[in-house]
């Protein structure tokens, strides 16, 4: 009896002491619990879960032509088709881009090492794949089957964003940078104002002005969302074309034009895309010497290279150029 008695009591010894232990561990995870409540400060992380669940998601939703695409919060290897003076407006530099957008002298610096994708409007998948992207922004709708195969493909397409702002802004938020989309807008807007004031202060208000592009075998006039220096005239500085054709080329954006129609589309003051010839050339031509806006001197021809892009940095510095133009005339 006193055997059996002495080897029972170091067994409940040893349970006493575990019991009194896991109250102890019990309480001390209470009390790590409500001090970190107390404090602000994480608990004790027995919890991971916890520390994940307050972090940055890691993809958001963005609606698109393409329906809800999910793309990653904060992308760091774009490849873009288009929209590059956007992402470069927001300190974005894509790691691959078509050739022909490789070569926009508004901004050709800030892509030096900007891998060539190929072709513009037939990006080659291969290029791409190697790059391994994790966006791409196009505004190719063609090809959104073959490109969202490598990464989340945003398409944008043409004419969609009318202006500097829509497409800053819509970047910001697809970046999550609307704080440097907001103070990029608000000093374009204030160059833009200063351009606006000087050439409204030399050309009278009721000026008009006509967008067009000339070749060899043909002529073009165009609207305020087809490049060519449309943006710049018509949207940044707000001039009109000619009354009898505004609604046309606004609502169509182009036409081909005839030589038997082109005085009636042009205005008191011409801006012309041409690779070959010169004001002179024009002055000289029996058709365009015609015109009263080439027979006084008003007319400014600049090669494809300057006047196609319409980008917001491509837009600000063609603003500011046909300004000058435009008050060095006066």
């Amino acid at each position: 009896m006193h055997l059996k008695h002495w080897l029972f009591l170091p067994l409940l010894l040893a349970l006493t002491l575990i019991a009194s232990a896991c109250g102890n561990n019990t309480s001390n995870q209470s009390n790590g619990a409500a001090g970190a409540q107390a404090t602000g400060a994480p608990a004790s992380s027995t919890q991971p879960g916890k520390a994940e669940a307050t972090a940055a998601p890691a993809f958001h939703t963005v609606k698109t032509v393409n329906g809800d695409i999910e793309v990653p919060t904060a992308p760091e290897r774009i490849v873009a088709e288009e929209y590059l003076g956007s992402l470069i407006a927001l300190d974005t530099i894509p790691v691959g881009a078509p050739g022909l957008t490789l070569e926009n002298i508004y901004f050709k610096e800030s892509l030096a090492g900007v891998a060539d994708t190929g072709t513009y409007g037939k990006m080659s998948p291969e290029n791409i794949l190697a790059l391994n992207p994790d966006l791409i922004i196009s505004g190719n709708a063609d090809s959104y089957a073959a490109l969202s195969q490598i990464a989340p493909t945003v398409i944008v397409p043409y004419g969609d964003l009318k202006n500097a702002h829509e497409e800053l802004t819509y970047f910001g938020k697809l970046l999550g940078k609307e704080q440097e989309a907001a103070a990029w807008l608000a000093d374009y807007d204030k160059r833009i104002a200063d351009a606006k004031a000087r050439v409204d202060a030399a050309i009278p208000a009721g000026a008009t002005f006509s967008i067009l592009e000339h070749s060899d075998k043909s002529t073009w006039v165009y609207g305020d969302n087809f490049g060519r220096g449309g943006q710049p005239v018509y949207q940044a500085l707000g001039r009109k074309p000619p009354a009898d054709v505004a609604a046309e080329i606004m609502e169509k954006q182009w036409a081909e034009l005839s030589a038997e129609t082109l005085g009636k589309y042009a205005g008191d003051y011409l801006v012309i895309t041409d690779n070959t010839r010169t004001i002179e050339d024009f002055q000289a031509d029996p058709i365009w010497g015609s015109l009263p806006a080439v027979k006084k001197g008003n007319l400014y021809v600049w090669k494809e290279e300057r006047s196609w892009y319409y980008d917001p940095i491509a837009v600000l510095a063609q603003t500011e150029e046909l300004a000058d133009w435009l008050t060095s005339a006066q």
